[in-house]
């Protein structure tokens, strides 16, 4: 049983293009941050890239990372650094800039540690409490950065679905940063994995909060390939399981069928049966349903018939050996060369034609990245293709010269 100050209480305001940055500020001050994350710390923002091609709901806003570095400036809070990982399917320095964030943190003098470098230290960490999975996944030791021990975090979600865990927000936010490029081997215990990451989060950091933008929301199959809605909603608590609650229960989800939110709530790490939350500021009830969906793409129909369906045996040899890169392939294929440039593009330009749209434009260089098929992935696409025709031109050689 965990406790901490604005344990079951989220704060929630609707907001505008004109008004986001003050909105911010005041919805922080509503969630309480200034008690959940104790002074005189360094204060880690934990930024969200999904995707290294800006699309509406899929990462941290450039106006998100804003206003919490201008509120937590105005509130004492001088010692920040914005927290980035890499991922095996997104190119994080490439997302930095085409997401704004680079020039945010440029802008405000805020450092960045890159948690993919060399340089940083990975070390041994086990919770007080036992281990859902971490320590089955990982037998020979889970590794976190040292770097983020003794750190204040402030995660920053966005609202949106996940083709893997419903929806994804504060919690799953830390998958990133507390654990290496082998994270995907959990894919298959992940809402355990989410529960593990928060006890270790709580045990590691002095003070925990999350702001979640909700200005574009997402549904379908997240985190990449959604449909955007403007939704004009902000989100923020100390309390990572109440925060993912209201989220999912805004999109039209029974926060209690979520399996991370209920067993992270019945370990008592948070709370997140909305009949328990404590709602401040906008009352959600007013807000017509949204009705999102979970949908799977292609790519992740295959993954979870390797993680929990047909496949399963071949788990290991598929996604734990020397031959994985084809599932990054796979993944980078399906979004990059075939969904984005043919779907994903034109819902950016509908997208860029909103307020919010706008507001996006208006931060850097006012110029948005808008990319065309993946010529690295592209290019891996036309060798394989060619082995392939290769192998069996050879095979059919073979075969005519034994008929002979």
């Amino acid at each position: 049983m965990s406790t901490f100050p604005g344990k079951g209480k989220v704060a929630v305001l609707k907001t505008s293009p004109a008004t986001v940055l003050e909105d911010i500020d005041r919805l922080m001050k509503l969630a309480g941050v200034s008690r959940a994350l104790p002074a005189g710390n360094l204060t880690g923002l934990k930024i969200n890239i999904s995707w290294q091609t800006w699309y509406p709901a899929c990462s941290t806003t450039p106006w998100q990372l804003e206003g919490v570095i201008q509120s937590l400036f105005g509130q004492g809070y001088s010692d920040l650094t914005g927290i980035h990982n890499d991922t095996v399917v997104v190119d994080t320095a490439v997302g930095e800039a085409n997401n704004k964030h680079r020039f945010v943190t440029e802008k405000y003098h805020i450092p960045c540690l890159y948690l993919y470098e060399e340089k940083f230290d990975w070390v041994k960490y086990r919770t007080r409490e036992p281990y859902l999975v971490l320590d089955k996944v990982f037998p020979e030791g889970v590794m976190i950065p040292k770097a983020l021990i003794g750190m204040n975090m402030v995660h920053l979600p966005t609202v949106k679905t996940h083709v893997f865990t419903t929806i994804t927000g504060a919690m799953k936010n830390a998958f990133g940063g507390l654990l290496h490029r082998n994270r995907h081997w959990t894919h298959s215990v992940i809402h355990e994995t989410l529960v593990d990451l928060l006890m270790i989060q709580q045990e590691i950091h002095p003070g925990l909060f999350a702001v979640m933008d909700g200005t574009f929301a997402g549904d379908g199959p997240g985190p990449r390939a959604m449909r955007w809605h403007e939704k004009n909603i902000l989100i923020a608590s100390a309390d990572q399981v109440a925060i993912d609650a209201v989220s999912a229960r805004l999109q039209g989800f029974d926060p209690l069928s979520i399996p991370f939110i209920r067993m992270a709530h019945d370990r008592g790490l948070g709370v997140g049966d909305p009949r328990e939350i404590e709602i401040l500021g906008y009352d959600i009830n007013q807000e017509k349903p949204w009705h999102f969906v979970q949908e799977d793409t292609f790519a992740s129909r295959g993954q979870k018939m390797i993680y929990h369906g047909a496949l399963k045996p071949l788990e290991k040899p598929l996604l734990q050996s020397p031959i994985v890169p084809w599932s990054y392939f796979a993944s980078n294929f399906y979004h990059n060369v075939y969904w984005y440039p043919f779907v994903g593009r034109q819902r950016v330009r509908d997208a860029l034609q909103t307020p919010w749209g706008q507001l996006f434009k208006s931060y850097g260089d006012g110029e948005v990245v808008l990319p065309g098929m993946e010529p690295r992935t592209v290019i891996q696409a036309g060798v394989a293709m060619a082995a392939l025709a290769a192998l069996a031109g050879a095979g059919l050689w073979w075969m005519t010269r034994k008929k002979d």
